[in-house]
């Protein structure tokens, strides 16, 4: 299937779902698309954490500072596009997007790869990291830095970095596909 063909060049013949996919991928609603998946990512990870009592690793925290940083990039995109609303700005727009989401996969590639033993681990990642006891002497509770070489489950052969990695990955492709239809529209 050609770019051309996923972005609806011609009107003749295309489906429901390719229409919808069309608005989708074109003007603001794809930057608008993208900051609400990314909350609900964050979202997703918090409920892990609140509610499944799994605590998140550092690579796991980084993984979530890169849906943080895309949220507030494209609050910021949209603001300024509402205020110069300008094709080839917003075209833009989606193009970082597409980079933000493309770094969130590597991360998260990175991430599965410790897991897998494929990488070592950063300092400060593995549970039996050394913590300096004077910087939490104040705390009233146990430190623990969760481990980032053990994952808490797999679904279908993947952890939870291994499929924020794919998502990432799907996400940042849409986003140059919505570049792309933004630019022929």
């Amino acid at each position: 299937m050609t770019l051309r063909r996923i972005v609806g060049a011609g009107k003749g013949g295309v489906s429901g779902e390719m229409l919808k996919l069309q608005m989708l991928l074109r003007d603001w609603t794809w930057p608008v698309a993208a900051l609400v998946i990314s909350a609900l990512m964050i979202a997703i990870a918090h409920g892990f954490q609140t509610f499944g009592g799994l605590a998140p690793c550092p690579l796991c925290l980084r993984q979530r500072e890169v849906y943080w940083a895309l949220i507030a990039m494209t609050i910021t995109g949209l603001a300024i596009w509402r205020w110069q609303p300008k094709r080839r700005f917003l075209v833009a727009l989606n193009v970082l997007i597409g980079l933000v989401f493309g770094v969130g996969a590597v991360v998260a590639a990175y991430h599965a790869g410790v897991e897998w033993k494929m990488f070592p681990p950063p300092a400060g990642c593995a549970a039996a990291a050394a913590v300096d006891p004077f910087a939490i002497k104040d705390l009233n509770q146990n430190f623990h830095v969760a481990d980032c070489t053990a994952a808490p489950f797999y679904i279908l052969g993947l952890s939870m970095a291994g499929w924020n990695g794919v998502v990432s990955l799907i996400l940042s492709a849409l986003s140059f596909v919505a570049a792309a239809a933004t630019v022929r529209r």
